[in-house]
Parts: structure tokens; sequence; C-alpha cells
């Protein structure tokens, strides 16, 4: 899959993207808006690397943040969630993790976990353990992994 054929798909169905990253630092949507034409598809991209940014631009609750931390599938969810209410579009996705270096024994180097929202749908939730490939790897990994939630987004949307 490439990114322009994601946008190809995304604008054949009409529909609208935004991205909410916490590891990835908005890799995700740079890849989308490096290819001409994606302002048809991307909506928005929201960076919340802290989790008052997770909080205050997403509604993120702080009682997820506290019971699950972060790094978790819940916080990943009311990412994807958040990124769509807070947007006009219609399918978002979500990337927070541990990029490295570090991590602990409970949540090591190398740990996402991706949101993937698209309204009238349930969120979808995933932990991907990409492990300690080192900063950059991981960061990259997660980008193509959130590629890749997009375009099954976007599949699912057409079968309505």
């Amino acid at each position: 899959m490439t990114v322009a054929t994601l946008l190809e798909q995304a604008k054949a169905q009409g529909v609208m993207i935004a991205t909410a990253e916490s590891c990835t630092g908005g890799m995700v949507a740079a890849a989308l808006t490096d290819i001409p034409g994606s302002s048809a598809v991307v909506e928005r991209g929201f960076v919340t690397y802290t989790n008052t940014a997770k909080q205050q631009m997403l509604g993120v609750r702080a009682e997820t943040l506290a019971a699950y931390g972060a790094v978790s599938e819940q916080v990943a969810g009311e990412m994807a969630e958040g990124a769509l209410r807070n947007s006009d579009a219609q399918l978002a996705v979500s990337v927070t993790g541990i990029a490295g270096p570090g991590g602990s024994e409970f949540k090591p180097e190398g740990r996402v976990c991706f949101g993937l929202a698209a309204g009238g749908k349930p969120t979808r939730t995933e932990t991907v353990e990409f492990g300690a490939l080192g900063r950059d790897k991981v960061r990259r990994a997660a980008r193509d992994h959130a590629l890749e939630l997009l375009l099954q987004g976007l599949l699912t949307i057409a079968r309505k």
C-alpha cells in the first residue's frame, strides 16, 4: 500500500482523515501531507505528546490516564475518538507508545498502542510490540502501521 493509494481511496469515498499522535510526533500526518492534493482528504492532525495535551485537545479522561497510563489501548481509543469529535473527519487514527530509549518491565520499549475511530462504527484498538529497534525504527514502524490501519478503516467504512 502506498500513501497515495490511501489518499485516492479516501478521496473516492469522500472521507476526511484526522490523526492523533503521541510517540510519532506528527509523522503520520506528515506522511499523508507529503503527497500533493492531500488537502482534499487530511482534515487535521493533533500532536499530543503530554498527558495534558491529550486531555485538553482530545478529551482523554484523567481517570483513564491514571488507571492505564498513556501507553494503553484505552488511551489510544479515547485519542482516536477525541480526534473525530474535535474535527470534521469521518476517520481518525491514534498512536501512543514508547519509542525509546528506555521503557519498563511493564511497558517495554517498542510497545505502541493504536486506535481507529470511524463515525457510527465501534472504535478499534490494538497493541503492537515492535521491540527495542531503536527510536527511529520504532517511530517509522508505528507510522507505517497507522497508515495501514487507515486503509483498513476505509475498507470498513466502504462496507456500510
